[in-house]
């Protein structure tokens, strides 16, 4: 994973480095973080209490290429609709979260063997994120930049390279035979011998956010945005009960991420 996780930075950063290079464009680094809202197979569908109860923190590293100025020469690049309203933004991000199952099922007035065992599961899964997004900045980039307390704010849409580390477990005992674990997860699913799986992998993601920027300085913005990104694949809280017969189990595992970010802009 290592191996991936450098490959694909040296490319992003080659890539970048060789448009500047060649089109005097500049760039600017920051740092976000926040809460991580996991949407998994754990809990209830559409429940808030599983909503606010999963949750974990993400960190991560960013990096922009500026297409409205031209650090080399300390100018504004040639004006056209592109330069003016998008920005390139490669990341490297992490996030960890702790499950468990939540709503009606768990929160029954029954202490039967089901129930303890739905109550007894426990989940965490630790995801790397390595990517790009276009943002779209619906006002004049050039406005905003010279601008001291004004708002841009944006939307974005990219893909990234994700490797997860699932855990699953249970306070009553190893998962794996009827006295510990629910029946629907001890049924084999997509090549795995149970419904739940303590595994690590890599999967491909699509990213969305919404936010905006505040300019404090000439040099330095603040952000805050809200992120959604879909993994493909059902994996990667390490829970996936058997699609095949439970038709309930449609979705992939996603994340809604709000973070706020500090970006500073190179010279």
């Amino acid at each position: 994973m290592l191996k991936h996780i450098t490959l694909i930075l040296f490319i992003l950063i080659g890539f970048s480095n060789k448009i500047s290079a060649q089109f005097g464009f500049s760039h600017e680094i920051g740092v976000i973080a926040g809460p991580v809202a996991f949407q998994s197979d754990y809990g209830e569908r559409k429940d808030l209490r599983t909503n606010a109860g999963n949750t974990g923190t993400g960190i991560g590293i960013i990096h922009y290429l500026n297409f409205s100025y031209k650090a080399d020469c300390n100018c504004y690049t040639p004006e056209t609709y592109f330069n003016d309203h998008f920005k390139l933004r490669s990341e490297l991000s992490y996030n960890k979260t702790s499950l468990q199952h939540f709503g009606r099922w768990v929160n029954k007035n029954d202490n039967s063997l089901g129930v303890q065992q739905l109550r007894g599961m426990r989940g965490k899964t630790a995801v790397t994120n390595l990517g790009m997004q276009l943002e779209y900045f619906p006002w004049s980039i050039r406005d905003f930049t010279s601008t001291i307390e004004s708002w841009g704010p944006f939307v974005s849409l990219g893909a990234q390279f994700s490797y997860y580390n699932a855990e699953a477990s249970s306070i009553l005992g190893p998962l794996g035979t009827p006295l510990t674990t629910f029946p629907k997860y001890l049924i084999p699913s997509e090549g795995r011998p149970y419904g739940y799986s303590t595994e690590s992998g890599s999967v491909w993601s699509v990213v969305s956010s919404i936010g905006t920027r505040y300019k404090l300085s000439p040099l330095q913005d603040v952000m805050v945005d809200m992120r959604f990104q879909y993994f493909y694949s059902n994996w990667v809280d390490g829970l996936n009960p058997n699609p095949e017969i439970y038709k309930e189990n449609k979705a992939n595992d996603w994340l809604v991420w709000f973070n706020v970010g500090y970006i500073y802009y190179l010279q």
